[in-house]
């Protein structure tokens, strides 16, 4: 039966400085085969001491029940900061929580209904390039790229992707994520504050001209606010929502460091996720047909139209489930733990990794196949509630996770309706995983005219 294609795991033990290497090449396949079937594995260096956390009542332990007895760890951050500087993907304690107070209700239900014609223009828009690339063999993420920036500037500051601060950010994001700057040496030891950090000098740059350009058209938004003539996108509500128990508003340098990790998850998390999914079903005809017929029911603009299209949707939460955007998360003990009958001493880093979690031999049927129609099986619906985190779980769960359901399936369904994806010639695409889940040498199909 076809599989897709996953990365071969680490064979035998390395030592540390051979992990690094491998770590940085790509995070899963630095990893040994065991972890699929491992509810907990122990990791112990001369810099730290790590454990792998499948289990999933562990997972809720660390999510839901204690969140706040397991901040996330600064080691993630240390390779992230140059671009996000404070933003809340990296705080904890009082700070992120304040942040959420402010962030949060421009993602509630309403309002996803508000910006979803933004949303359906930007999809609009990916097919239409699409269309411009009939009979030919192309790379597909990066055009999934370009759609999801389309729609994070739509959606964010009411511009499309064409627009010159949009496409600068666009072309100066892509530089960062291909300078790989998820590890440096912080990551593995604790460093002093005044150490360098070692980070390229293509990474640096590159946040630094993303930040620059994020700070111009914050400036402007804050302008457009002050005269009272802002349009009424996410930008807006974020600057202009006031934390309910200190009744401040992000300043213009807290709102550049937000804008930065609204780009860097929603874009980025959904252009992975939207170019395995289109791998997926060129390489499952049979599926891709089914999203095609289901996508006829698109005609204006019409919210109520995502109830019509359940095949997608299962399509894109199978495809989360493969090659989830962010493989892993880290968290971080503030005091001794005893975690599955095994002692955890303060500041041990502990990894919940999705890849391994979305593919664990104990919990789901056929892990490694791609089965859409298994979230209307039992054991699909009992993962779903356990042992699926595509978005994470519990108070740091992604505040996007709506929106970005709502985009993955649009674009699916807009993009299918018209025009059929068939594999190519080119070598199967290998997942590796830096900042997210992509392919080390792109993802190639025939895009042909229905």
């Amino acid at each position: 039966m076809t599989k897709p294609p996953k990365p071969p795991a680490r064979v035998g033990k390395v030592p540390l400085w051979r992990y690094a290497r491998l770590f940085r090449r790509d995070i899963i396949s630095a990893q040994p085969e065991h972890l699929y079937g491992a509810w907990m594995a122990e990791f112990r260096t001369p810099f730290f001491h790590s454990f792998m956390a499948n289990d999933p009542e562990l997972i809720n332990l660390l999510l839901k029940e204690r969140p706040d007895d397991f901040p996330k760890s600064d080691r993630v951050g240390e390779g992230l900061r140059p671009l996000l500087g404070n933003s809340v993907f990296l705080t904890n304690g009082e700070t992120w929580k304040r942040q959420r107070r402010i962030i949060d209700p421009a993602f509630e239900g309403g309002r996803l209904r508000e910006t979803f014609p933004a949303i359906w223009q930007a999809a609009e828009a990916a097919a239409a390039r699409f269309s411009a690339h009939a009979d030919q063999e192309i790379d597909v993420e990066p055009e999934a790229s370009h759609a999801a920036a389309d729609v994070i500037f739509r959606t964010l500051f009411s511009i499309p992707i064409d627009h010159r601060v949009a496409r600068d950010v666009y072309e100066a994001f892509r530089t960062y994520q291909r300078s790989q700057p998820i590890l440096n040496m912080a990551a593995f030891m604790p460093l002093p504050r005044w150490m360098p950090r070692g980070f390229r000098r293509t990474t640096k740059r590159s946040a630094l001209q993303i930040r620059r350009l994020i700070r111009e058209i914050t400036q402007q938004r804050q302008r457009e606010i002050d005269a009272g003539n802002a349009p009424q996108d996410l930008a807006t509500k974020i600057m202009t929502t006031a934390d309910p128990e200190t009744g401040n508003t992000f300043d213009v340098d807290e709102m550049v460091d937000q804008v930065a990790i609204f780009f860097l998850a929603g874009h980025e998390t959904s252009a992975s996720s939207l170019a395995w999914s289109l791998y997926l079903l060129a390489l499952f005809p049979d599926w891709q047909d089914r999203v095609a017929e289901e996508a006829q029911a698109l005609g204006e603009c019409d919210f109520g139209v995502l109830s019509k299209l359940r095949i997608t949707r299962d399509v894109f939460r199978e495809t989360l489930r493969l090659y989830p955007p962010v493989p892993m998360m880290v968290r971080e003990t503030q005091k001794e733990e005893t975690l599955r009958k095994r002692a955890a001493p303060r500041g041990a880093q502990l990894v919940m990794s999705q890849w391994h979690l979305h593919r664990h031999t104990r919990l789901w049927d056929a892990p490694d196949d791609f089965k859409p129609d298994r979230w209307q099986t039992e054991n699909g619906q009992a993962c779903a509630r356990n042992a699926y985190i595509p978005f994470s779980a519990g108070p740091r769960v992604c505040p996007g996770a709506g929106f970005a359901m709502i985009e993955g399936v649009l674009m699916l369904a807009h993009i299918l309706r018209d025009h059929r994806v068939v594999l190519t010639d080119h070598p199967t695409p290998v997942p590796v995983a830096h900042l997210t889940v992509r392919s080390r040498d792109g993802i190639w199909l025939r895009i042909v005219r229905r």
